[in-house]
């Protein structure tokens, strides 16, 4: 396998990785570049693979087979010791018996540096971390949050190429996990560290990473920018996995439209034969809400276009603080329903409630097609 030449854009670059346990695949040929400066998630359900391919950059699990280059060096067969990257883990993993100050300094000690140049570096981490206080304290003296704060000094303390952060919030509590998450990528853009973080939690993902990596079943689904994942899935997996979604069984029509329960909507292009099975999606975020004169030309809520406009059933309401998501019951969906989420302004200007009759539009840009899986 030849190396990584400097005109590689890539500064982890994995290749054909394969990893079995015993009869278990848990990575099948997956394939992967990650740019220097990076901050990548890869996201997935438990058991999708995700562990273990962070556990084979660092060397902790070695691949069966398939390689794994850190800036331009071959580090497919190297101990964890002998590679470049700081981890933080779900458990932090600080020493109990140790100071803040102890703990932190613990990788610096043997790398030639002076008893001065450690204090000093340690109380640098410490005020990067924000917690400049703390240092002669013990880890169970401080909150989780803090915990995982010193966990990620020690990490970046000898200043790694990379960083592998492995689900580092999911034991924390919703309110410190929004705040650490934003401190954390906030720090990753003032260090400029290629960073890789394992999640299973869709919003994380969406809100921290450059760039993330789906995965389901030891696969690689689908790699791409956050915006990109949730706007433009492509595959069925995506599609349901990230976000909330509406997935309708149908009918490929033409190029450009399924057919739901004998109704012909637009779509976005699509490349199946007419009459073939397929399961037609749309977000409930992008199913517009329109007034009753929405048919009249001229009107607030006028509707440019019939196509894909349905006089649908509010069947429920759940009010969920900023937008209220609400089922439609309509008959081209036979005994299903149709999700969609309103925002308080529209439910109050519209006068919605459960029971009532209303007007949707389904994006035509938003709607997509994808292979009906197997049962």
């Amino acid at each position: 396998m030849p190396e990584v030449t400097p005109a590689d854009p890539a500064y982890l670059k994995i290749e054909n990785l394969w990893k079995a346990f015993g009869d278990f695949l848990a990575l099948s040929n997956v394939s992967l570049d990650i740019k220097e400066g990076e901050f990548v998630c890869f996201l997935g359900p438990s058991g999708c693979g995700k562990t273990t391919l962070l556990r084979a950059i660092a060397g902790l699990d070695l691949q069966t087979r398939g390689t794994v280059h850190q800036g331009g060096k071959d580090i497919s067969n190297l101990p964890p010791s002998g590679r470049d990257f700081g981890i933080v883990f779900q458990s932090y993993a600080l020493f109990p018996n140790l100071t803040i100050e102890k703990n932190i300094a613990f990788g610096l000690e043997n790398t030639g540096r002076s008893k001065a140049e450690i204090a000093k570096r340690v109380a640098s981490l410490l005020d990067i971390v924000g917690l400049p206080e703390q240092g002669r304290k013990y880890p169970a003296q401080l909150s989780g949050g803090q915990q995982q704060r010193i966990a990620l000094a020690r990490a970046i303390a000898t200043n790694p190429g990379l960083l592998l952060l492995d689900e580092p919030l999911s034991a924390l509590d919703a309110k410190v996990r929004v705040h650490l998450r934003h401190e954390i990528k906030e720090l990753q853009r003032k260090l400029g560290v290629t960073t890789v973080m394992v999640t299973h939690d869709q919003e994380e993902a969406l809100v921290m990473a450059d760039k993330i990596v789906v995965m389901n079943h030891g696969v690689i689904e689908q790699v791409g920018s956050p915006t990109e994942i949730y706007r433009a899935p492509k595959t069925l997996f995506v599609a349901g996995f990230i976000g909330e979604m509406n997935q309708i069984p149908a009918q490929a029509g033409a190029a450009d439209e399924v057919v739901i329960g004998g109704v012909t909507m637009k779509s976005q292009s699509h490349g199946f034969a007419r009459g073939v099975p397929i399961v037609a999606t749309v977000r409930p975020n992008d199913i517009i809400p329109h007034g009753d004169g929405a048919h009249l030309p001229g009107g607030d809520d006028a509707i440019q276009t019939e196509e894909n406009v349905l006089e649908v059933l509010v069947d429920e309401m759940e009010f969920l603080g900023s937008f209220w998501r609400c089922r439609l019951k309509h008959d081209c969906f036979g005994d299903g329903e149709l999700i969609a989420d309103f925002s308080v302004n529209a439910v109050r200007r519209l006068e919605l409630s459960s029971g009532r009759m209303m007007t949707v539009e389904l994006a035509q840009t938003r709607m997509l097609a994808f292979d009906k899986p197997e049962a």
